[in-house]
C-alpha cells in the first residue's frame, strides 16, 4: 500500500507560478486606468484657467493710467484753459482804456506853509509849528485864497493860536481843528470854497 504523503500529492497538484502571474498582471491593468483618469482630469486651481484673471488684474492699473494721461488730462487741461481765453478779450479793452484815459487830475489847493503860533494858556513856552492844504472842488481855489491871503492868514493864525494843549491832547483834535479851519475860510471868503484840510506838518513844542 503506497504511502499517504505521494496519494495527496497526487490529487492536489500544484499551481505553475506562469498561471498565477497574469491574473496579477491582469488585476494591475483594471486598476492602472482608472488611475491614469484622475491624473489626466484638471483641478479647480489649474494656473492655466487664472492666466486671464491675473492679466486683466495686473493691466488694469496701466490702462487708467493711459486713459487718464492722454484722454483725460488733455481735455481737462482744454477746459480750464478755455475761460481764460474767453475772458482775456474782456480785460484787454479795460487795461487799453486805463491806459489812454486821462490821468487823475488832483482837485484844485492852496498850502499854508510853516505856520508857528503860541499855544494858549502856556505864556508863550509852548507853540505850534504846522503845514497843510486846503482842498476844495472850486477850479479857481488858488487864485481866491492868492487874492484873500492876507484875510486868510490872519484866520489861520486866530484859529490856531486859540488852541490849548488840551484841546490838541483831545482824542480827534486834528478832525476838529480841519472843521474849524474849512467853515473860517468860507465865512472869510463869504462863499464855500474850502472843503478839506490835510496836515502835512504838524508838531508841538
Amino acid at each position: 500500500m503506497p504511502p499517504p504523503a505521494k496519494t495527496e500529492a497526487k490529487e492536489n497538484p500544484p499551481v505553475p507560478a506562469e498561471k498565477a502571474a497574469p491574473e496579477k498582471s491582469g488585476g494591475d491593468k483594471s486598476a492602472a486606468p482608472g488611475a491614469s483618469g484622475s491624473a489626466a482630469r484638471p483641478g479647480p486651481f489649474d494656473i492655466k484657467a487664472w492666466i486671464p484673471a491675473i492679466a486683466a488684474i495686473l493691466l488694469a492699473p496701466a490702462a487708467s493710467w493711459a486713459v487718464a494721461q492722454y484722454a483725460l488730462l488733455p481735455g481737462l487741461q482744454r477746459k480750464l484753459a478755455q475761460p481764460v481765453s474767453d475772458e482775456a478779450p474782456a480785460v484787454a479793452p479795460a487795461a487799453a482804456k486805463s491806459e489812454k484815459g486821462a490821468a487823475p487830475v488832483a482837485p484844485p489847493s492852496y498850502v499854508f506853509d510853516n505856520i508857528v503860533v503860541n499855544l494858549a494858556g502856556t505864556m508863550g513856552t509852548r507853540y505850534l509849528k504846522t503845514t497843510f492844504q486846503v482842498t476844495g472842488s472850486d477850479p479857481n481855489l488858488k487864485e481866491t485864497f492868492e487874492e484873500y491871503k492876507a484875510r486868510l492868514t490872519d484866520v489861520t493864525l486866530n484859529v490856531l493860536s486859540s488852541l490849548t494843549l488840551a484841546d490838541l491832547e483831545e482824542p480827534g483834535s486834528k478832525n476838529v481843528l480841519r472843521e474849524k479851519l474849512v467853515t473860517s475860510y468860507n465865512q472869510a471868503i463869504g462863499r464855500k470854497v474850502a472843503e478839506q484840510v490835510y496836515f502835512s506838518d504838524f508838531v508841538v513844542q
